[in-house]
């Protein structure tokens, strides 16, 4: 039935293409084309000498996303030390976008330096100021060797940067500057050298486009306040009904949880594969899988691991409640972006949590645009197959499917180089060096990981072995000891996922194992 289904379905292959702007180096700032060719470039509006004119989006249901790609210029007056020069853009407009990253074409180049942008809010005649983005990104990505990583399609980039609704940017990337002292007959002097930016840097910005999707429910019963976790964390709370509940880009009626079991005729083969790999968990074509309790998820786990099950998992299993889950479709996933088909491991022993370090301005009505353009930029910018996580989690603790797959099955992800392998990628959207995670976020991460890795029998609060694919902490080959929840800097060396959620893992894996019976 499945595959008569599939068959009757039309493949469609109307992603956005990326329209390159070029702009002089030496213009201060670059206004909008006349109307003829905005119409041309897809951009509704027109300007007249010395005004600029906002470009607009037709109202319509659904847009799909789009990503500019600016190749950066030597910057103008810029001192060159040691022969390398900074680079840039200077001001200009550009089309609408809403998350932005520098690329570059070498993946195993790295970017010794530092990268900032000041945009200007879409509309708004004010600049922002400049902000850093996170240029240590090579440690999130597929395992060396394997066939995402050799694809020949990958490139290097910082982590994405969400500056939200955005029609005007800026760019500098200064090299980084290093001293050291040498002792000489005559007394110490100083030396400095300037590393070397990677070739073809250029500035992509991600319109993440706008899909029709009706809102989720507020969250589940037990989700957690919205506000900064405290040491130790608070009770079980609600949350801030400013930020659950609200309309996807409020693009649709309220209380609409699900779609009809059948998808309909002009969805591709591919959204439909999307939907088929949970359809032992929610109907063809839901929005959200939805949370069970205990009972109800033991009785789950019997159905779809009973073959695999040990006589003392039978008795005990182990599993926390399932929590509802948002799923690619609910997020809006342009399921033509991604490469066909999925990739599975053999089981998953260990999460790896991280942070997108794409900042923490986004509201929760904002997430799933988040998400979309994280996923576009893995994609289309970075060549990756599909999304890097397995899962994401916003601020507001609700709990999104990431790469695609099934959300029960061991998927194969590009989250943590060198340990993909047999362990799962949970995404926290934002930045946590400084700023706290919301408790709701915490939460999020403890109840995913007791329902996800009590499928498979693994204990949140213990360790485990995963073999390493090769790294900067550990050799290909290499067995290596760690916390069946994990931070994502215990399996290579980064900030990620920045100290202050990577603090709360402790409390994440006692609750976890709590919520498992344990």
């Amino acid at each position: 039935m499945r595959g008569l289904l599939a068959s009757s379905i039309g493949v469609t292959c109307a992603a956005a293409l990326a329209l390159p702007l070029t702009p002089p180096a030496d213009a201060a700032t670059v206004r909008p084309a006349p109307a003829a060719e905005a119409a041309s470039a897809g951009i509704a509006g027109a300007t007249s000498p010395g005004a600029r004119t906002t470009p607009t989006r037709p109202d319509l249901p659904d847009l799909p996303g789009s990503t500019q790609s600016l190749p950066l210029s030597p910057l103008t007056g810029d001192r060159a030390l040691g022969g390398v020069a900074g680079q840039g853009l200077s001001r200009r407009d550009v089309r609408r976008f809403s998350l932005l990253g520098v690329v570059w074409d070498d993946p195993a180049a790295e970017l010794h330096g530092r990268v900032q942008v000041r945009t200007r809010p879409a509309g708004s005649d004010a600049w922002s100021g400049w902000q850093d983005v996170e240029t240590h990104n090579a440690d999130h990505g597929a395992d060396p060797g394997t066939t995402e990583s050799a694809s020949g399609r990958t490139r290097g980039a910082t982590a994405p940067l969400w500056v939200g609704d955005s029609d005007g940017v800026e760019v500098r990337v200064r090299p980084q500057t290093e001293r050291r002292t040498e002792e000489t007959g005559r007394g110490a002097r100083t030396l400095s050298t300037v590393a070397s930016l990677p070739a073809g840097l250029r500035l992509d910005l991600v319109d993440p486009g706008r899909a029709t999707v009706p809102r989720a429910p507020a969250g589940p019963p037990h989700s957690r306040a919205l506000s900064p976790m405290a040491d130790p964390p608070g009770e079980p709370g609600a949350l801030d009904p400013a930020g659950a509940g609200t309309p996807v880009d409020d693009a649709a009626p309220a209380g609409t949880t699900e779609l009809s079991a059948d998808l309909s005729d002009d969805v591709s083969a591919e959204a439909f594969a999307a939907s088929a790999a949970n359809e032992e968990l929610a109907p063809l074509g839901a929005l959200e899988i939805p949370g069970l309790d205990r009972p109800a998820t033991e009785r789950e786990l019997l159905a779809l691991r009973g073959g695999e099950l040990t006589q003392a998992q039978r008795a005990t299993p182990y599993i926390g409640p399932r929590p509802s889950i948002v799923t690619r479709r609910g997020w809006g996933a342009d399921e033509s972006l991604r490469e066909s088909g999925f990739r599975y491991t053999t089981k998953v022993k260990a999460a790896f949590v991280h942070h997108t370090a794409s900042g923490n301005t986004y509201t929760c009505a904002q997430a799933p645009s988040v998400i979309r353009g994280i996923y576009r930029y893995h994609v289309k910018s970075m060549g990756w197959r599909d999304i890097g996580y397995n899962f994401l989690v916003d601020k507001c603790g609700k709990i999104y499917e990431g790469r695609a797959g099934g959300v029960a099955k061991p998927v194969l992800g590009a989250h943590t180089l060198g340990f993909n392998t047999n362990s799962m990628g949970i995404a926290v959207l934002g930045t946590f060096g400084s700023a706290k995670p919301t408790a709701a976020t915490v939460d999020a991460v403890a109840r995913l990981t007791a329902w996800k890795l009590g499928l498979f029998g693994a204990n949140p609060s213990g360790k485990t072995y995963l073999t390493s694919g090769g790294g900067n902490l550990y050799g290909k080959g290499q067995s290596v000891r760690l916390n069946v929840i994990s931070g994502h800097r215990d399996g290579f060396a980064t900030e990620c996922p920045g100290k202050q959620l990577y603090g709360k893992l402790g409390w994440a894996r006692s609750t976890a194992a709590r919520y498992q019976g344990r």
